[in-house]
């Protein structure tokens, strides 16, 4: 025979699982709530791929934003807006009221900066509302565009796919071969407030009425247009961050070759088997050292010229100095548009902190001042299987 619980006992049982309950519905219906608040049908959403931001010729802001149109019956893939607005927010409530659906910015895939936009600064702070909306992505690519954004946002081409998706595409593509860069909208706001390197973006223009992925767009550190990298500098600044992460190519002129003819029979490309960069920090004579070693182990992929069986040391040495000269060209170039994309302001900080506080709001200027060496060691470990 069990032993059956007192009066008084069974009541704050009931008391302690009706409590419990209670807490269980609370939870439920906050969760439901803040869920919901904010619901939008698919039906009603308007998803733009592509936001763009220029400025025309009295420097009012134009915004531009790229639709897709799901539609068999449309023969044009995109339906692109333009409004002249004072703020992003402002620009979303012009929009809205040109489009078939509501705003949602969650979709959004590439966001395009006119260079003229570029060239005012503090030209960053136009897009607080991706930061301060938690129902905008952070993960759209930021990508400079070298001229009117008109150019490119009425350039529509019948074989190619959609703005938004080849933007995306070339930069996702590109990067990964360190011929540009992926910076999203999150990584630019880390750049932007970070006082020990400069921004940098990917960077495309319209040449022949296509497309074109034109390199790297650098930033000071107001976010004002610096200075821009083509190609070849781009794989080269990737180089010297140490961020290559797979192989990349690069095509140099061997300096004595003879030309043959029309062509450039002096060429010589190679792509990397491996890439290591070191900086060394030091403060000395009143401005900082910086001496970044890099050794690159690389296989030739094309030669354009004849060389003597035996000479692959004196051809080695050739690339070294080619690398090493176009390395010290790209060093001075950042120094003369006083930018540090390396993040040297990074090392300075950890090894000399004290030295560095003093000057992190010019930073810019003592990067252009500070001694700045390259060395660049190439070892050809592959000549191709033909000789």
């Amino acid at each position: 025979m069990g032993i059956r619980a007192l009066p008084e006992e069974e009541e704050r049982m009931t008391k302690r699982w009706r409590r419990r309950i209670g807490l269980l519905l609370i939870a439920f219906v906050a969760v439901l709530v803040s869920g919901c608040y904010d619901r939008l049908d698919l039906e009603e959403a308007s998803s733009p791929f592509l936001v763009g931001y220029d400025l025309d010729a009295n420097n009012d802001m134009i915004v531009y934003v790229t639709n897709p149109v799901f539609s068999e019956h449309v023969g044009k893939k995109t339906h692109d807006i333009r409004v002249k607005a004072d703020t992003s927010r402002e620009a979303r409530e012009k929009e809205d009221i040109r489009s078939a659906g509501t705003f949602h910015g969650r979709k959004i895939q590439v966001v395009v900066i006119g260079k003229r936009f570029m060239q005012h600064p503090d030209w960053f702070r136009i897009l607080d509302v991706y930061f301060r909306d938690s129902r905008n992505s952070l993960t759209p690519r930021v990508v400079a565009f070298n001229g009117p954004l008109s150019e490119i946002i009425d350039l529509h081409q019948k074989n190619q796919p959609m703005l938004p998706i080849l933007l995306r595409d070339m930069i996702d593509t590109k990067s990964a071969r360190s011929e540009s860069v992926d910076t999203t909208l999150q990584e630019l706001h880390r750049q932007v407030y970070e006082k020990g390197m400069t921004p940098y973006i990917s960077e495309v223009d319209v040449v022949n009425n296509e497309v074109v992925l034109q390199g790297t767009t650098l930033l000071d550190h107001s976010g004002k247009f610096a200075t821009n990298l083509n190609t070849e500098e781009s794989i080269l600044l990737r180089v010297l961050q140490n961020s290559v992460k797979k192989t990349v190519s690069l095509t140099i002129p061997i300096p004595g070759v003879p030309k043959q003819g029309p062509f450039e029979t002096d060429r010589l490309s190679f792509s990397t088997e491996q890439v290591k960069t070191i900086i060394d920090t030091a403060f000395d004579k009143d401005r900082f050292r910086f001496d970044i070693r890099v050794r690159m182990r690389v296989a030739l992929t094309e030669r354009l010229f004849t060389y003597a069986k035996g000479e692959e040391e004196r051809l080695e040495r050739l690339i070294t100095e080619q690398v090493q000269q176009k390395m010290d060209d790209l060093v001075l170039k950042l120094k003369r548009n006083r930018v540090d994309p390396i993040g040297l302001g990074l090392y300075a900080r950890a090894h000399e902190y004290n030295r560095y506080k003093t000057v992190e709001e010019q930073w810019g200027e003592t990067v252009s001042e500070s001694d700045i060496r390259t060395s660049v060691m190439v070892e050809l470990g592959s000549t191709g299987p033909v000789k």
